[in-house]
Order: structure tokens, then C-alpha cells, then sequence
């Protein structure tokens, strides 16, 4: 049996809202399919002259009788809308009834996808530094980029409507990126997480009622990075480069080992994050830009040497900061270059030299997991957690002592 559709209004006054006359806001609810949207009249009215029930006024006759006309001008008016829409047979919403009455939607369809995803990237690169940083507002940019290559793809067209997305556009985006595109499991999440955040700014707004993300998890797998050995790092230390490029490089990547910064961090690191303790050591003091935490980190001589080794150079004394750091994407390009110069078949990144200093540097040299936590700047050691690993070395030499302890005589 075909679903039969449902329309209905209702005028009410926002009783939890009052002026200083004592009277209180009104509104239309307007209800299609058991979805509702909400449409301010800009009109008030006292309360004890509004029949809640039957959604008009009474009380003085030429009071009732000029906001019930204005009520029933409104409500033919926005019939009119949805009567359009059904009649033409287009997809629509409450919200769209709504919209089209407000002249909001030219079209009558309403808002479409791409123009506010467009809109929602451009707000954010406008507060590079201040509240994203430059990977985060690229990475939405792909995402659009992307959504914009499904939607031509799977619709053939350049757009489409907020009306038009459900939980099966939301499927198939994901099973374009990944079997379409090719790109791994997590990143397609990323991809998936940036347009719901998109749709949510959407629903907020009032410009789709219907969530396409309800039923749909967003499932992220869980990866081990990797961390290099103690070998392998001193081979990476030790390994001598004939270019320039290659050398610098591999030094910011050893210092993010002796230091666990993240690139982020890394690339601004300045003369003004190195303080020194009463003792004379010195130490980083910097906040993280993912989480805004503070990172307090000892140097070591390893990170030390690398430090003097780029004081003069003339990148970091134009910039202002301690290291020559090239981008994330060109750095991960030419630490495979690194790699294979070392022979080291591991895919080398800003977030191996990380899970290498947690792994590697601290926890594996006795270093506490809070103390670990802190330097990292995390705001739980449970986050810490993911990186923590003990080696096999670790482990036998702990449980030495209680072998000696349980020895069979012979």
C-alpha cells in the first residue's frame, strides 16, 4: 500500500518567552510526515487572549480579529508552498515549505550540499591560527573535493540538494571512496566525518530536518603506527648524506624522536619554547595546537646538538624558529628517501617519530607512562596508552629478578 503523506499546521505562542508587556512570541508549526520546522510570525500576543488549543486568539473583537486574519493569511500562504511542491512532484521537507515561503529557496527544493560545504571551508580558513590550523582546513578541502567527484560519479551532476541525501548516499560515499578512490579505511572515515559535521551545521541551522547520518557509525580501526627500534634509530642517526635536503630533514625527524613534538608543533617551534630550569637544563615549553595542552619536555643532547647545529641558518632566523621544517606532505615524501637510503623498510612520518619517542626513548628506558603523558601533552594517560608498547628486551629484564628467584636446583 503506497505511504499516504500528512501536512499539517499549528500556530503557538512561545510561552517560556515573554517581552516586557507580558506578551509572548508566535510561531507555525509546520509538520509534514511527522517532521517538523518551526517559522517565526514576528508577531506577539497576550497570553490570556491565546487558545492554546484551538492555535488562535479571542478575547477583544477587533484584537482576536486582526491577528486570527493575519494567522489565516499565513497559513493559506504557506499552503500555497507545499502545494507546489507536491503537485510537481518534487522531494521535500518541512523545512523546504518553510524556506520556500521566507524566499530563502529559489529553486523550491531548498539549500544544496556542495554551496554549503563551500561555505562552511571558507568561514574555517578564516581562522587559520586562530582555531584550525592549515592541515586541518586542507584535509576539509580534499573532503570536498572528493564529495563534489562522488556526486558527479554517482548522479551525474554537479550538485545536489539537502533534500535529496539519506543513509544510502552516506553508504555509497563511503564505498566510492574506497573502492572508487582507493584510499584506506580510517581516511575514508575522515572523509565520512568531515560532511556529517557538515550536514550537523545544516540541521543546526534549519536547512535539513531529516539527519541521512541516523543508523550510520562512523568506525575507526584501530592502526599500529609502528615505532623504529633503538637500532634502527641509530642508524638513521649515524648515516651520513650527501645532500643538503635529505640531511635537514632527517634531522627534524631525529629531533621529533628525542622530543615527541608532533609536526605542527615542530614547524613552530621558536628560540621563545626553549627555557631554561634553575638546575641550567633546558627544556621545551610549548602548547600543543591540536589540543591547546602543554607539552613540557627535557632536552636531551641529541635534540640539543641538532638545536646548534641550525641556530645560524638563515630559514630559522628569518622565521624565528629552531628548525628548517618543511610541510608535512614533503616531509613524509622525503623521509622515504631517508628510508631506503638507511635501508629501513618501515614507512618513516612525523607520527613514527612520535610513537617512537614514547616507545623507544621513554617507556621502554624506564620512564613513568606519566611522566610520558606529560611531555606528549595529553590529557589522559589512557591517550598515552596507544602508544605505549613494551619490547620483549623490556620485558625479560624485568622479569629477571623472579627468575632468579624460583631457581630449580639441580
Amino acid at each position: 500500500m503506497e505511504k499516504r503523506n500528512t501536512f499539517t499546521m499549528m500556530f503557538y505562542a512561545k510561552k517560556t518567552v515573554t517581552n516586557k508587556l507580558g506578551e509572548s512570541p508566535l510561531y507555525l508549526r509546520i509538520t509534514f510526515n511527522g517532521e517538523n520546522a518551526s517559522l517565526s510570525l514576528h508577531k506577539t500576543v497576550n497570553l490570556a487572549y491565546w487558545n492554546a488549543k484551538a492555535g488562535m486568539a479571542e478575547g477583544p473583537e477587533k484584537y482576536a480579529k486582526e491577528l486570527n486574519r493575519f494567522l489565516m493569511t499565513t497559513q493559506s500562504a504557506v499552503y500555497e508552498h507545499y502545494r507546489n511542491f507536491r503537485d510537481k512532484g518534487l522531494p521535500f521537507t518541512a523545512v523546504e515549505v518553510r524556506d520556500s515561503y521566507l524566499g530563502k529557496s529559489k529553486s523550491g527544493k531548498g539549500k544544496k550540499l556542495l554551496d554549503i560545504y563551500s561555505l562552511h571551508n571558507d568561514k574555517i580558513r578564516s581562522l587559520i591560527g586562530i582555531d584550525f590550523t592549515h592541515s586541518t582546513v586542507l584535509r576539509y578541502d580534499t573532503a570536498l573535493k572528493h564529495t563534489r567527484e562522488f556526486i558527479r560519479d554517482n548522479y551525474k551532476k554537479e550538485d545536489v540538494y539537502l533534500s535529496e541525501l539519506n543513509y544510502e548516499f552516506v553508504c555509497d560515499f563511503e564505498i566510492f571512496l574506497k573502492a572508487r578512490k582507493g584510499i584506506a579505511h580510517n581516511t575514508s572515515m575522515k572523509y565520512v566525518k568531515s560532511l556529517k559535521k557538515v550536514i550537523r551545521i545544516a540541521m543546526a541551522n534549519g536547512d535539513l530536518n531529516k539527519d541521512p547520518f541516523s543508523g550510520y557509525k562512523v568506525r575507526i580501526k584501530k592502526v599500529d603506527r609502528g615505532y623504529l627500534t633503538e637500532e634502527e634509530l641509530k642508524l638513521i642517526i649515524n648515516k651520513k648524506f650527501n645532500n643538503v635536503r635529505i640531511d635537514q630533514v632527517r634531522d627534524c625527524f631525529v629531533f621529533s624522536c628525542f622530543t615527541g613534538l608532533a609536526h605542527a608543533d615542530l614547524i613552530r617551534l621558536s628560540p621563545q619554547n626553549i627555557v631554561t630550569a634553575s638546575d641550567g637544563k633546558k627544556w621545551i615549553k610549548i602548547n600543543r595546537q591540536k589540543t591547546d595542552s602543554m607539552s613540557s619536555i627535557p632536552l636531551m643532547a641529541a635534540a640539543l646538538s641538532i638545536i646548534d647545529k641550525y641556530k645560524e641558518h638563515p630559514h630559522c632566523v628569518l622565521k624565528n624558529v629552531i628548525l628548517p621544517v618543511s610541510s608535512n606532505q614533503k616531509m613524509n615524501a622525503y623521509l622515504k628517501e631517508v628510508a631506503d637510503l638507511c635501508g629501513i623498510s618501515k614507512n618513516l612520518s612525523s607520527h613514527l617519530a612520535r610513537h617512537t619517542f614514547a616507545t623507544t626513548v621513554t617507556l621502554n628506558n624506564d620512564v613513568p607512562i606519566e611522566t610520558v603523558s606529560k611531555m606528549l601533552g595529553h590529557s589522559s594517560i589512557n591517550v598515552t596508552r596507544i602508544y605505549a608498547r613494551l619490547l620483549d628486551k623490556k620485558i625479560g629484564q624485568d622479569m629477571q629478578h623472579i627468575d632468579r628467584l624460583y631457581q630449580v636446583e639441580g
